[in-house]
């Protein structure tokens, strides 16, 4: 009983308590107030206001200045130059024999290399090196055959896939474009390619280029070069210069063609970035056993 009447008085009195609430609010004596809803999108202010009026601007770390990587005067790095790695034919003259390998050798050479640490590179490898400062591994070398002959793939890119060596190869178009059975097919080309091989031009055919014209120069320079990229997917960038002839005029268009550098048969092992369109190289010959080998690699 007692319940009901305090439940009747407080029912009686909610009007009286609203009415009062609706006359303090337009007197202004009890104002209204709201508070920001806390949501998982607010974002709270952390930067006090700026006197101005404007947003104040956040402290930018310094940007630190890049430290320039010093480059090497020269590079020591061996280049060494096949041609034919297969058994001599019969017939073979002494120029055929001067430029022939036999497998067994050309094994026991790779054999030394890969036992004495050295590490194949390539001749993009030796231009980072020169004009970015690019870093080569310990007791670096390059592997270079000159021709395209058909014993590249057959012979040599086996013994290269068995060590996990990378060697340079310059070749020719003409003799692929024919598929001359002596020399490497553009097939062949893009496998050793896709293999990690480098395959660089040697020359449309192999032809003195000395005293030639400029359109000439275009057609064999030029030629190879748009064949290979063609065929392999890559972009050659050093030349070899046909039996190791050429002029200021052959230099001239392969700047212009955007050639990096370009390998004689000169003999030497020092590499300067301003020479890079005269690179040295040391000559393998059918004549060399394992320890001639070693004291032109290690001379």
């Amino acid at each position: 009983m007692k319940k009901r009447r305090l439940e009747r008085f407080a029912l009686s009195r909610k009007p009286i308590f609203l009415a009062a609430m609706v006359l303090l609010l337009a007197l202004g004596l009890f104002p209204l107030v709201t508070m920001p809803a806390e949501g998982r999108w607010t974002v709270p202010s952390t930067i006090p206001p700026s006197p101005s009026g404007h947003s104040p601007k956040l402290a930018q770390p310094p940007i630190p200045t890049p430290t320039p990587i010093p480059l090497p005067e020269s590079a020591d790095v061996p280049i060494l130059m096949y041609h034919y790695v297969s058994e001599l034919p019969a017939d073979a003259d002494e120029y055929r024999r001067d430029l022939t390998v036999t497998p067994a050798n050309f094994e026991a050479q790779m054999d030394y290399l890969a036992e004495a640490d050295y590490h194949p590179i390539t001749l993009t490898d030796l231009h980072l090196h020169l004009s970015q400062g690019y870093p080569l591994p310990e007791k670096p070398v390059v592997l270079s055959f000159d021709d395209g002959y058909r014993d590249a793939y057959e012979v040599v890119f086996p013994h290269l896939l068995e060590r996990g060596f990378t060697a340079v190869f310059f070749v020719l178009a003409s003799p692929a474009h024919i598929e001359s059975a002596d020399y490497l097919t553009w097939t062949q080309m893009k496998e050793m390619s896709d293999a990690g091989m480098s395959i660089q031009a040697h020359g449309r055919d192999h032809v003195d280029l000395r005293d030639r014209d400029y359109a000439y120069l275009v057609y064999q320079l030029v030629g190879i070069k748009e064949a290979i990229e063609y065929h392999t997917g890559q972009i050659p960038r050093f030349f070899c210069y046909p039996a190791g002839q050429y002029d200021a005029d052959v230099i001239t268009v392969l700047e212009s063609a955007d050639y990096w550098g370009a390998v004689t048969t000169q003999w030497g092992r020092e590499h300067r970035l301003e020479n890079r369109y005269e690179l040295t190289r040391l000559r393998i010959r059918h004549s060399d056993t394992l320890e001639s080998f070693v004291s032109k690699l290690e001379e």
